[in-house]
């Protein structure tokens, strides 16, 4: 794949994580093992092409499928690869407290600059017991923590008032919000100073426009100089660019998150665009069916990255 040159980015206070971020995949070897070298490799190639920051062993990056071994492993590729050129976020939640504290700690020891904490999934606490979890995982660390909001996921929304409250503790400072809730999340924007990320694709625009920093994204994977562009319209208020470039992504955004999970399609994609070795994933992800390969084709012919496919 021949990359499109990394946009020139503004002189303007950046956010604490960054405007446009990338939940990476973790690369496989073929035999399910993890790949370090390609995964740092990967980190350096979406840093180069536009991105600010990076989580790592979130959803995406597979890490419910990992050993804890294999996740810090991953935090430590990736820090020798980009730490320092832009903050990295440790995916360190779990639906167990003291295993997500483990993480959170082992990660500050690695050095990473954030930690990306889902709600607690499957045992569906109450929301005071969500907001003790996220309290005693924030009293345990010195790094700055980002909630993760997505219910679709994890069973229960957090609540706007749950999330007035946390924003109080020192170390809860920013929120990726995969709700779609944007009354609830206006409120909260007004009366609180957490840093808001879309954590859908597709609701970057209006999320934007709302008030939020950015996105922690996966398409962001097969065009980040094009998500990087929109980023920058919409600091820049500049609405027509931005509807534009977000005109053009929509296809992009089928593919990658519609047809399968998107750690698979991306893996897909970038291995389509000889950007990965294989798309290998672990189980209980599959690789797509052919009807589903079919599908993904067919939404990226129609859109302006399908010359990069040249698988």
């Amino acid at each position: 794949m021949t990359h499109e040159s990394t946009p020139v980015q503004k002189d303007r206070p950046a956010p604490l994580f960054g405007t446009l971020l990338t939940a990476m995949v973790t690369v496989f070897h073929e035999d399910g093992s993890v790949d370090l070298e390609a995964t740092g490799h990967l980190a350096e190639e979406l840093v180069d092409d536009g991105c600010d920051g990076l989580v790592v062993c979130g959803t995406t990056g597979e890490y419910s499928t990992m050993t804890d071994e294999e996740n810090l492993s991953v935090f430590r590729a990736v820090k020798d690869a980009v730490g320092g050129r832009v903050p990295l976020l440790a995916g360190t939640g779990s639906n167990d407290t003291e295993h997500s504290r483990y993480l959170c700690l082992e990660a500050q020891k690695i050095g990473m600059d954030g930690l990306l904490v889902v709600t607690p999934y499957y045992n569906k606490p109450t929301q005071a017991g969500v907001e003790a979890h996220f309290r005693s995982l924030a009293d345990s660390v010195d790094t700055p923590v980002m909630v993760y909001d997505i219910p679709g996921r994890s069973g229960i929304p957090i609540e706007p008032e749950t999330m007035i409250s946390l924003a109080s503790h020192p170390n809860i400072v920013a929120v990726k919000d995969a709700k779609a809730d944007f009354v609830s999340a206006a409120r909260v924007m007004a009366e609180t100073d957490l840093l808001f990320y879309s954590g859908d694709d597709a609701l970057t625009l209006p999320w934007m426009a709302l008030g939020a920093a950015g996105l922690v994204g996966v398409t962001t994977h097969v065009d980040t100089p094009r998500y990087r562009r929109r980023v920058d319209a919409v600091l820049d208020a500049d609405l027509e660019t931005a509807r534009r470039i977000n005109a053009e992504l929509l296809p992009v955004v089928r593919a990658t998150m519609m047809r399968v999970p998107g750690a698979v399609a991306a893996k897909t994609i970038l291995h389509w665009q000889d950007r990965l070795p294989n798309n290998t994933v672990r189980l209980p992800h599959v690789a797509p069916t052919q009807t589903e390969l079919e599908q993904i084709r067919a939404d990226l012919s129609t859109s302006v990255i399908a010359d990069t496919l040249i698988n």
